[in-house]
Formats: C-alpha cells, sequence, structure tokens
C-alpha cells in the first residue's frame, strides 16, 4: 500500500495531454470542496514543468475562485507570460467541469548574490518532544472519531503543534491569534526540488487559517464557522526540504467582515527563513 507521502507525490505527477495543459487528479474524499493546497500545488507542478527546471520559483500569487469538486480531474492551462535573462513568469488556470475554480501566476528567478539578513526563529520546542496530532486528539478523546481515522491514514504530513491544543472556549479567554507547528512530509518525497517546493505549497493551507479562529473555538472540537482560502501568496527564500522538520509560524493580524487574513513565516531546523506566506479567508457563522 503506498504511504501517505508516496500518494501526495502522485497527486503532484500530474499527467500532460499538450505541450502547456495538464491533468490533474482530485481523489473521491467525503468533504465539501477540494483541498486548497492540492489545487495550489499542482497548478505550481504545472507552471514548473513548463520552465527549463534551472530558476526556482521564487512567489506565487493565487485566488480560489470556486469550490473544487472532490473525485473530478482538474485541468491546468499553463500561459507562458514572460522568459526574461533572469526571471521566468507562468499564469496557470485551473479548469474543472468547464469552469475555472483557481487560478495563479508563478515567478521563478536564478539565484544571484545580494543584501542577505532574516529575522531570528522563535525558541520552540524540538519536534521530538511533541505528541504527534493525531496521537493528541486520541488522548483527549480516547479515540479518533472516524473521519479523524481517515485523515490520520492520508495524512501526507506529520504535525506536531507548538502549544497543547485547548479543547474548551473557556480556555481560549485572551489567547491571542497565533499558532505554531511543526511539519514534515511522513515519507521521503525524491530529490526533485520542485516536488519539494510543490509539497510545501499543499502543506502552507493546512494549518494556516488556525490562527485566525485560535482566539474564537478550539481548533479541533466542534465547528461553529464554514471557512474557505481566497486567496494565498507565498515567497520562496531558500532552498529546502519538505520531508524534513520545517517550523511553520503562523499569525492573524486582523479578523472582520467576514474575512480574516493571516500570515505565516517557514523555518528549518537550523532556524533559517526558507519561505513566507500570506493568505485570506473566508469565515461564515454555521447556522447564521
Amino acid at each position: 500500500m503506498t504511504s501517505p507521502a508516496g500518494q501526495l507525490a502522485g497527486l503532484l505527477d500530474l499527467e500532460r495531454i499538450e505541450i502547456d495543459i495538464f491533468r490533474g487528479r482530485s481523489p473521491q474524499e467525503n468533504l465539501q470542496r477540494v483541498f486548497g493546497g492540492q489545487v495550489a500545488g499542482q497548478a505550481l507542478v504545472a507552471a514548473g514543468r513548463t520552465t527549463d527546471g534551472h530558476r526556482p520559483v521564487h512567489s506565487l500569487h493565487a485566488y480560489f475562485l470556486r469550490p473544487g469538486v472532490p473525485g473530478v480531474p482538474i485541468v491546468y492551462q499553463v500561459e507562458r507570460v514572460r522568459d526574461g535573462r533572469s526571471f521566468t513568469t507562468r499564469r496557470v488556470v485551473a479548469v474543472q467541469q468547464g469552469r475555472t475554480i483557481f487560478n495563479l501566476t508563478a515567478s521563478f528567478h536564478q539565484p544571484e548574490p545580494g543584501i542577505d539578513h532574516q529575522v531570528p526563529m522563535p525558541e520552540v520546542p524540538d519536534p521530538e518532544t511533541l505528541p504527534k496530532l493525531a496521537d493528541e486528539i486520541r488522548d483527549h478523546l480516547g479515540e479518533l472519531p472516524e473521519s479523524l481515522e481517515r485523515m490520520e491514514r492520508r495524512m501526507a504530513f506529520d504535525i506536531r503543534y507548538v502549544e497543547r491544543l485547548r479543547w474548551d472556549a473557556g480556555s481560549l479567554r485572551d489567547v491571542e491569534p497565533r499558532s505554531g507547528v511543526w511539519m514534515r512530509a511522513s515519507g521521503s518525497l525524491g530529490d526533485d526540488p520542485l516536488v519539494h517546493t510543490c509539497a510545501l505549497t499543499y502543506a502552507s493551507d493546512m494549518t494556516l487559517l488556525d490562527a485566525v479562529r485560535i482566539p474564537v473555538e478550539p481548533l479541533w472540537g466542534p465547528r461553529g464557522f464554514d471557512m474557505a482560502s481566497l486567496d494565498h501568496a507565498m515567497w520562496f527564500h531558500r532552498p529546502f526540504r519538505a520531508d524534513e522538520w520545517f517550523l511553520y509560524q503562523q499569525e492573524s493580524p486582523i479578523a472582520t467582515g467576514g474575512r480574516g487574513l493571516a500570515r505565516g513565516q517557514i523555518f528549518d531546523r537550523e532556524g533559517q527563513l526558507i519561505v513566507s506566506v500570506m493568505q485570506e479567508g473566508l469565515f461564515r457563522k454555521l447556522g447564521g
């Protein structure tokens, strides 16, 4: 049986059906919509497969336009916007059932010398000292609900929250809108740098909006809000491997008008800032 990490690598291995047109699988899952990180990761694969492979992606900007339907393939159409001396630009449109559900612009840059500084990585416990997410939920509930058992079987990333999860609204009093997790792919992803970049793009959408919710409701208890990613932006600063531990520090500077903004910084084990992320999400009260 293929490991979850192997399944993720397979999900990112798109079928090329024309020179600049690709088709991606969308697993049949009991979800309202296709996971946004999957669409973003696949779109970035499509963009990267139309470059010469010598320039790593340095930024992407994307919009989630419609919810994707689980189980239905997604077609990615790539436009070759620019091939310059230092930068390559690609625009990708994701189409499902004849409708555009997502678009992405990605820029690739040949690294060159320049200014070099960064913020320090926060001091947090090492990932080996923290419980796995599924174990922490199991310890509190006694057993995993069926939906979380399915999640654990297909979880492509080992996720460990820096702070213990809170399980009741009373424990959230005066909690700041911040969240931190250690993550790594739950198996080897091979040696293709584009696969690691797209896998981390996939993972970047998994917990980022936690920072918006954490002052309002327990992250893994009953949900009071329906939420959806609206847009997503990433800046890739240094090479990395997504199957090695990285720290994802997340915070929300504002939530208002039914939308919440979250930003994240991703550090490797050596404390190097490797990726910066921004995302806005839609939050609607259930039953409201």
